[in-house]
């Protein structure tokens, strides 16, 4: 499947995996690949992106993919459902971190083979999806652009924290659209 990817497309998987190895995560998640996606200018989804606003609102969304990190993958959607329930997660880790250090729900860090970190499921995800994503459009390469489509389709953090910034697949179709057009 990757050498259907364009030239984006894979300094995108790189740069997640570079940022996973930087910052001492267990896996190269989704988190990975949307903060890599919006490291990089010049792209398809660098634009569709800076059409959105998401560059102005950047330390807002790295803020809360580190609290669902920090809350061992769970949104803040996920974490208003169970407070629904009565069950107070910022109190749960608070005392788990209070015991285990700050944290401590992260992700453990793993090593794949050869030394890399591996894939989280949700992140195989992401790229399966960018692949149906591209067929479905009729295209033969996966671009960045299908990264970002398939980020906003899955049901994982990056997902709802992009939803929660006003990026869903429908506004990024819609963009896609506008800038096929004007191009």
């Amino acid at each position: 499947m990757f050498e259907k990817f364009t030239v984006s497309a894979r300094e995108v998987v790189r740069g997640a995996v570079a940022r996973t190895e930087r910052t001492g995560s267990g896996t190269v998640g989704e988190a990975e690949l949307l903060l890599t996606l919006l490291d990089r200018e010049g792209t398809v989804a660098a634009g569709a992106l800076a059409a959105l606003g998401v560059p102005a609102r950047r330390v807002a969304l790295e803020e809360a993919l580190a609290q669902a990190r920090r809350r061992g993958g769970l949104s803040s959607a996920d974490t208003e459902a169970l407070a629904g329930l009565g069950i107070d997660v910022g109190e749960i880790v608070a005392r788990v971190e209070a015991e285990h250090g700050v944290g401590a729900l992260a992700e453990p860090r793993k090593q794949g083979r050869f030394g890399r970190r591996p894939f989280s499921r949700e992140a195989k995800g992401v790229l399966e999806r960018s692949l149906r994503i591209a067929l479905g459009r009729g295209e033969k390469h996966i671009g960045d652009e299908h990264l970002l489509l398939a980020l906003t389709t899955g049901t994982g953090v990056a997902t709802v924290v992009l939803a929660e910034h006003g990026v869903t697949r429908a506004e990024v179709e819609r963009v896609l659209a506008e800038r096929s057009r004007a191009a």
